[in-house]
């Protein structure tokens, strides 16, 4: 069976997650991910927990299906192996600063020139044309100025990011698709193209799907014109507090309310002008939820899973992190897949998507340059050509720290 995307090649000179986490998507459908990196490697090599060097949590998330061609792009043996690459490949994605890419002689222009059918994909911490376009960008500045951290703020009273780097993520699936379109509409026209992929952009289209909310008006009504979705942003939408624990409870069409008010013994409530639609129940959501929080700390976190099943109300108990190696649903579909290789076993979560006719055995994240030489044989390049960019990218001594060390 072949793969989605066999036969695509994609040189991924991208670093931390942002870039990592689309090409990760195009590998696990099939693409022939060539991670372009310096010397020292991508550094999230360093970040988090890892049983060898430059081979830590961080990078074994958002690498795995990919090959490591080790290239110093600031000589000029790497940037030529570089272009001779960029003839055969099909896409180049790259997170630098367009004034980086510039002055490495590697601007849009000049690799688009080696290959008309390239996909050139620019992902970028802020679009051309913005007053932000060369200021760096990571995820706790994109949290706030996309509005993330004011979301927390509403919600908790405090201005917060959201534990997790979303803006990175929500950028490579953003960026993920708009390699997937350009590679579509290439079949119709046989010419490839320049692709920009801004993080901040990515991440405030993201949030303002449901929190532009009354401000699509132009000129919404005085007592509607906050942004924001109401029910979303409760203080009380969180899971519920039990008799013995947590749990997830989420009542949401009339049916779901009626039921639920009548199996715990408040029938008088079913037709509280509140509770009577869902415009209704979104205007006076604080009161609903903390009403339910009330009666859910009346019983154990068994009782009202067992009650929301029979009723059909969507309710689920509240997994740690490490809960969900265990969980059943994802046992039966095979989320996670363990890979061993000389150095020991790992766990990865799979691609979440299953294609009917397309399979993709993952495969470990590559260690630092480890295809090198292989890489830029199929390219064509000499043995006297090689052996030039192995020279001028032999990686410096790894950072000293003792295994197993969590950093920040």
């Amino acid at each position: 069976m072949r793969p989605a995307l066999d036969g695509i090649r994609v040189l991924d000179l991208t670093t931390v997650v942002f870039g990592p986490y689309a090409s990760l998507i195009l590998a696990d459908y099939g693409a022939d991910v060539i991670k372009i990196e310096s010397p020292a490697g991508d550094p999230v090599r360093s970040a988090g927990p890892g049983a060898e060097e430059r081979y830590a949590a961080l990078f074994l998330g958002s690498n795995r299906n990919k090959r490591s061609v080790a290239l110093d792009l600031k000589r000029p043996a790497g940037r030529a192996a570089l272009l001779r690459l960029a003839e055969q490949a099909d896409v180049i994605m790259h997170s630098m600063r367009p004034h980086k890419m510039a002055a490495l002689g590697l601007d849009p222009e000049t690799v688009l020139a080696t290959n008309p059918r390239l996909i050139f994909a620019e992902l970028a911490g802020f679009g051309a044309g913005g007053r932000y376009r060369e200021q760096p960008a990571y995820d706790d500045i994109v949290q706030g100025l996309s509005g993330a951290a004011d979301l927390l703020r509403r919600q908790t009273g405090e201005a917060r990011y959201l534990p997790t780097i979303i803006a990175d993520k929500i950028g490579g699936l953003t960026a993920a698709h708009a390699v997937l379109a350009a590679l579509f509409q290439r079949e119709r026209t046989g010419r490839g193209q320049l692709v920009e992929v801004p993080m901040l952009e990515s991440m405030a289209s993201f949030l303002l799907t449901e929190h532009l909310h009354a401000r699509h008006r132009i000129d919404p009504p005085g007592e509607q014109a906050e942004a924001g979705y109401t029910r979303i942003l409760s203080p009380w939408r969180r899971p519920y507090p039990t008799s013995d624990g947590h749990v997830c409870v989420m009542p949401y069409g009339d049916r779901h309310w009626h039921a639920f008010l009548t199996e715990v013994g408040r029938p008088e409530l079913v037709d509280d002008p509140r509770i009577a639609d869902l415009g209704a129940r979104t205007r006076h959501i604080d009161e609903l939820y903390s009403l339910l929080a009330e009666i859910i700390a009346t019983e154990p976190t068994a009782h009202w899973l067992e009650l929301c099943r029979r009723l059909d109300i969507p309710a689920a108990p509240v997994n740690r992190l490490e809960d969900l190696e265990h969980d059943p649903h994802l046992a039966d579909v095979g989320f996670f897949v363990e890979l061993t290789d000389a150095s020991g076993s790992y766990r990865f979560p799979r691609s979440p998507v299953r294609l009917a006719d397309s399979s993709v055995e993952p495969v470990l994240p590559p260690r630092l340059g480890a295809d090198t030489e292989t890489v830029l044989r199929e390219a064509g390049l000499t043995a006297e050509e090689i052996a030039a960019v192995r020279r001028d990218a032999a990686p410096p001594a790894p950072p000293s720290r003792p295994p197993g060390r969590l950093d920040p």
